[in-house]
């Protein structure tokens, strides 16, 4: 039986290409077992890694041979190894992102674990995994929603359950309609907090309220100065937690809107990874002045996506899956660029097996 994959040497979507692997599928080792792969759900940072921008950061890894990309998937097990006792053959699985990170904080030598960088990614037909680094999918998700949780939805729980719980009451500022962002709406609004969604694109605003009920919507092109909005909003108080998503065009704006004793969760960079010198920063001033905490966000273990897990479940949420895409060379160069475009309101997925 052959598996078929794709893989990337780092030089861009077009380049992307698929692999026939004519020999016999891999057999688990002692402690793994095989799994054949439904959806995968793609991440900016799957992006970056086809188009050779992720080596740069989060703790200099590097790798010179070609690989099979990206991270999120669901799938059904088919085959369990020696000393498996928590796994059988037709469970459905979910990957967890950092293969090593089992519970607690994120450490530095879990980054050489994750999956679609530094590891063997999961845009394939089949794949081994170790039985620790994955979760069971819930009965009520379609392997094409469950494909989406890994990396969003699990890395914007681990912000608003972390440090500093959301609680009902609180403001929770959300940038963009990403899969993060998005996933945040979703548990803030669960926990009984208010919201705010920005966004350059009026009808994603529109959508967000209809669909995830966000309570307030801003357009940040047409409304530049949206901190002082947010301010206004909260009746000069500001907002508890903030998804900081955009980086250098955004944290400036975030720190002047977020209430004392706040908490901004650093997720991304869209907005770029270089400083930038029109709005320089003085992170520790602004964090001291306003007793802020300011906390990166990877990811979180595989404890905290079980927690995930329970909570949606017993909230009856769903990841938003944007556009469903099959598994073929010219339908995953089409996810990419649609990812890359940003034209996306939630999650792109691909269906590898239909």
């Amino acid at each position: 039986m052959s598996n078929i994959q794709f893989r990337t040497n780092f030089d861009g979507i077009p380049h992307l290409r698929s692999e026939h692997t004519q020999t016999p599928l891999p057999e688990p080792c002692h402690g793994q077992v095989l799994v054949k792969i439904h959806s995968v759900s793609l991440n900016y940072r799957d992006l970056e890694v086809v188009e050779g921008r992720y080596s740069h950061h989060k703790g200099g890894m590097h790798t010179d041979h070609p690989i099979c990309p990206c991270s999120d998937m669901s799938g059904e097990i088919v085959d369990v190894g020696p000393g498996v006792t928590e796994w059988k053959q037709g469970d459905h699985v979910i990957s967890i992102f950092l293969q090593a990170h089992q519970s607690g904080q994120v450490k530095q030598p879990f980054m050489a674990t994750g999956m679609g960088y530094p590891l063997e990614g999961v845009l394939q037909q089949y794949r081994v995994f170790p039985a620790s680094a994955l979760v069971r999918k819930p009965a009520y998700l379609s392997h094409q929603e469950a494909a989406c949780l890994p990396i969003s939805s699990v890395t914007a729980w681990t912000a608003l359950t972390g440090l500093q719980q959301v609680r009902a009451g609180d403001w929770v500022l959300l940038q963009g309609t990403g899969g993060v962002s998005l996933a945040g709406a979703q548990i803030a609004k669960a926990a009984g907090a208010r919201t705010i969604l920005l966004s350059g694109s009026d009808a994603k605003l529109e959508r967000a309220k209809k669909e995830l009920g966000v309570d307030v919507t801003i357009n940040h092109k047409t409304t530049e100065n949206w901190d002082e909005k947010v301010l206004e909003i909260t009746n000069g108080v500001g907002v508890d937690h903030i998804l900081e998503v955009g980086g250098k065009t955004t944290l400036l704006k975030s720190f002047n809107c977020i209430a004392f004793g706040g908490q901004i969760s650093a997720i991304g960079y869209v907005s770029g990874k270089e400083p930038d010198p029109q709005t320089p920063i003085n992170v520790n001033v602004l964090a001291l002045i306003r007793n802020v905490t300011f906390k990166g966000i990877l990811n979180g273990g595989k404890d905290k996506f079980e927690d995930m897990l329970k909570a949606f479940e017993a909230n009856g949420i769903r990841p938003v899956v944007d556009k469903r895409l099959k598994f073929g060379e010219g339908d995953v160069k089409e996810a990419f660029e649609y990812l890359k475009s940003g034209g996306h309101f939630g999650k792109i997925v691909i269906d590898v097996v239909v």
